[in-house]
């Protein structure tokens, strides 16, 4: 009795019996294409976040979050930067490392490769290559050795396994008495690794950092210094800043350059997959639209008797819009505990879903992410269910403008 008369009575034709049973399933279906639809959109988008957050540490556990190098050709003394990293308490690793390009051969195996020389001690600070060793660890690489460790499809292209011999050969060229002849040597495989990325797995080869500095004539010096953040999403920021601090001569650049068009790809998806998502919710949202038609037509008399009473006819819209602003609510509320429930098991229920069905959607053999991770974001959430609650408020305004026209003499000359 305390409440307003528009909510009073949307409430209560919300909650009341359809003479017209047709209206009431009308009702539910609104509900649940609302309640699926917001499932679903909680639901794609927690799974694309997984997917986002996956493939970024894989690339982010064998590149790094920002590198520091020379302006020229390499970095000379690089030891005499570090001091100035020392400055930045969001740096935790720092690693030398020289990159270079060659080709492998082992008996009739040929490949191209990228060389990467590092330091074995300095190397875990700011990549995750250790913990991702198969066969070996980082520590085998030993200055004067020439150990290499090489990527899993690699060392499959070429056929070799622990403890066999490849030749790499590089771009430099050495003057003989036979002419110039490409420089070559024989490198002992000590270890095979698997980051997960076909890029890194099919083309990448680690030797020591004293022995690519030797092979490709680069003596005290590197490419550059490899730098691990606490936060990577602290790189964009800390490059400006470390652009004005830093002397003259060094060339910074953070994993959102260099992966740029990666990961513009992967957010260019997941807006496209929001709008067509979008696009179901709001299907859903305008059955509303025939159901209050439907409501408005079965209560003309309810709402002419009313508007005899006194009730103005914006009174006679907010009641309309109360009771599709309920079914929205109510919908969307259950779409949001169903997404949020599907998405926090969804690493649970496909692969139960693969054993009862006997097959596997994302095969070990073709993906390398073979099973679908999943990130809710509150953030998501909270955008999902204020649009599904907008629409359905848009949904409501032209069903109750009509009952708001309705003319009592009209609607009472039959009854």
């Amino acid at each position: 009795m305390f409440k307003p008369l528009e909510i009073f009575v949307g409430l209560r034709y919300t909650r009341a019996k359809r003479r017209n049973h047709f209206i009431s399933f009308i009702s539910f279906i609104s509900i649940a294409g609302i309640a699926l639809g917001v499932t679903a959109l909680i639901t794609v988008l927690s799974v694309m976040n997984g997917f986002e957050k996956e493939l970024r540490e894989r690339i982010l556990g064998v590149a790094s979050h920002m590198v520091v190098s020379g302006a020229g050709q390499g970095l000379d003394e690089w030891q005499r930067l570090l001091p100035h990293l020392e400055r930045y308490p969001q740096i935790i690793g720092k690693a030398p490392y020289i990159r270079a390009e060659g080709m492998l051969t082992a008996g009739a195996g040929v490949s191209g490769a990228m060389i990467r020389g590092i330091s074995p001690e300095l190397e875990p600070q700011v990549s995750t290559l250790d913990r991702e060793m198969e066969i070996g660890e980082l520590a085998d690489l030993s200055a004067g050795q020439f150990n290499i460790i090489l990527g899993q499809e690699l060392a499959r292209r070429l056929g070799v396994r622990l403890g066999e011999k490849v030749t790499l050969v590089t771009p430099q060229a050495s003057v003989t008495p036979v002419g110039i002849m490409p420089r070559l040597k024989r490198f002992t495989v000590v270890g095979i690794f698997e980051a997960g990325m076909y890029e890194y797995d099919s083309a990448l080869a680690l030797i020591h950092l004293d022995d690519a500095a030797k092979l490709f004539l680069k003596p005290g010096q590197v490419t550059g210094v490899r730098i691990k953040l606490t936060d990577m999403f602290d790189a964009p920021y800390l490059t400006q800043l470390m652009v004005q601090d830093l002397p003259r001569g060094y060339v910074i650049t953070d994993w959102t350059r260099q992966h740029v068009n990666f990961f513009r790809a992967v957010k260019t998806e997941k807006i496209v997959m929001f709008v067509i998502l979008t696009l179901i919710v709001a299907v859903a949202a305008f059955n509303i639209v025939s159901t209050l038609v439907m409501v408005v037509t079965d209560k003309r008399a309810d709402i002419a008797i009313l508007r005899t009473l006194g009730a103005s006819p914006g009174r006679i819209m907010r009641i309309f819009i109360v009771q599709g602003v309920v079914i929205g609510a109510f919908g969307t509320l259950l779409g949001v505990i169903g997404g949020v429930s599907l998405a926090s098991n969804v690493e649970v229920i496909v692969p139960a879903i693969e054993r009862i069905l006997g097959m596997k959607f994302l095969s070990p053999d073709v993906y390398y992410i073979s099973e679908l991770p999943s990130e809710m974001r509150a953030a998501d959430i909270i955008k999902i269910s204020v649009l599904a609650f907008v629409l359905c408020l848009i949904a409501t305004l032209y069903p109750a403008w009509r009952a708001s026209r309705t003319q009592p003499a009209e609607a009472l000359r039959y009854e």
